[in-house]
């Protein structure tokens, strides 16, 4: 990672302040490895026209009206009001996202953003800018009046990049508009709770230890923005554990390709909780977009992780038998009495006309549940809405769901329509 020299941008400043010619060949951006450098980190949200590595780099070889137009913008003085506050902190390397990647090559860019949430966990310490805030303390009420746009709250609190900014790093400092101290994520994590929906235990301690299911990670970005909307799904890759490469353009592929890859590396299956309106029926897809993130996702945000049922627990992908059969992992939501655990549950499954296979998932409709050992659920709700129906046997042309004690479940199948 390239790191901003704290010392040698300080000298520049002060050079250039006091109108004499600062040294051009002093290096302000150097490489740095992550785990073993002490650095501190910049987390804020971009406003107006932000300083880029190539301007940060070339400042003391621009014409004096260039580098004065740069040096007034407000991104620039938030780098310098950061490296003023590491010096302070007694840190030699900074990190700011907007200086630190050359955005020019994408390589350097799918690297960084892939890397991003290690680089804000490893950081000694983390600054919070929040740029609208004027006030010397955090709030602690929405202002709808000040805030409109975000929900009553700073901007940085609705922000997609900020949600794995605020939950990676340790050691975060809030500072106000004047780069006030108006607290840490410790003292704040009761407010941050309320406002953000994640737990003050992953607050304080992080996800390493406490690492909830794939639904309840998502319910947290549920009403965050971003400005490009491939960054819906590119900001939840390190929350996720999941690296991809960046694609631009995209546009919301971007978030169906992280379903797929978090399909394809974890057994967690809430990653299948969406409602019947959420998921993309006509497209022949059990996946959902990122437009209904909130509507389904909001529903989990305080669900403890959904427990799959004991006797199809094998089934961790969805997956086709020699036979033509296909099975679906289950999700242990229901409204019964009865414990999910005790009932084997299968799908019977409709195959699209025109399916689509990637990797290990084949894209399905359910089309009914079939119950066995005889327990009937009052309710039950998967990946759509599905209702429990009677199983046809060989001793009778209809037989409930009640009448179904003895029937091995070797020999229900779902059988394609």
């Amino acid at each position: 990672m390239r790191l901003i020299n704290v010392e040698a941008f300080l000298e520049r400043e002060r050079l250039i302040r006091q109108g004499k010619r600062a040294d051009r060949r002093a290096k302000v951006l150097e490489f740095g490895d992550d785990e073993a450098t002490e650095y501190a980190i910049l987390s804020h949200r971009w406003i107006g026209q932000e300083v880029v590595y190539n301007e940060i780099v070339e400042l003391a070889k621009m014409a004096k009206d260039e580098r004065s137009e740069i040096r007034q913008r407000d991104g620039y003085r938030k780098i310098l009001q950061s490296c003023e506050q590491a010096k302070k902190d007694g840190y030699k390397w900074l990190w700011v996202d907007t200086c630190c990647i050359d955005k020019q090559s994408s390589a350097e860019l799918s690297e960084a953003i892939n890397s991003m949430y290690r680089w804000y966990e490893n950081a000694r310490i983390c600054y919070v800018y929040l740029h609208d805030l004027p006030g010397s303390s955090f709030p602690t009420a929405k202002d709808y009046a000040r805030y409109p746009n975000s929900n009553g709250w700073p901007e940085w609190l609705s922000r997609g990049w900020t949600l794995q900014e605020m939950i990676a790093p340790r050691n975060v400092q809030f500072f106000n508009l004047d780069w006030h101290p108006i607290g840490d994520k410790r003292s704040l994590s009761p407010i941050l709770e309320d406002i953000t929906r994640v737990p003050q235990v992953i607050l304080r301690e992080g996800l390493s230890p406490n690492r909830p299911c794939v639904a309840q990670i998502m319910s947290w970005a549920a009403d965050r923005t971003t400005t490009r909307v491939e960054d819906k799904a590119y900001s939840l890759m390190g929350l996720l554990d999941v690296n991809m490469p960046m694609l631009y353009g995209e546009g919301r592929k971007a978030f169906h390709r992280l379903q797929l890859e978090i399909i394809r590396t974890s057994n967690d299956h809430s990653i299948f909780a969406w409602g019947r309106n959420e998921i993309h029926l006509q497209a022949g897809s059990i996946l959902t977009n990122s437009s209904n993130l909130s509507k389904s996702a909001s529903q989990k945000k305080s669900s403890p992780r959904l427990r799959t049922i004991d006797l199809v627990h094998s089934l961790s992908r969805i997956a086709a038998s020699k036979s033509g059969c296909f099975f679906v992992p289950v999700l242990a939501v229901t409204r019964s009495s009865k414990p999910c655990c005790h009932a084997a549950l299968v799908h019977r499954v409709h195959q699209w006309p025109s399916f689509w296979l990637c990797g290990n998932l084949i894209t399905i409709d359910i089309q009914g549940l079939y119950i066995m050992k005889g327990f009937l659920f009052n309710y039950v709700k998967s990946i759509s809405d599905i209702k429990a129906c009677r199983i046809p046997t060989p001793h009778s042309k209809s037989m409930t769901a009640q009448s179904t004690r003895g029937v091995s479940p070797t020999r229900l199948r779902a059988q394609r329509d």
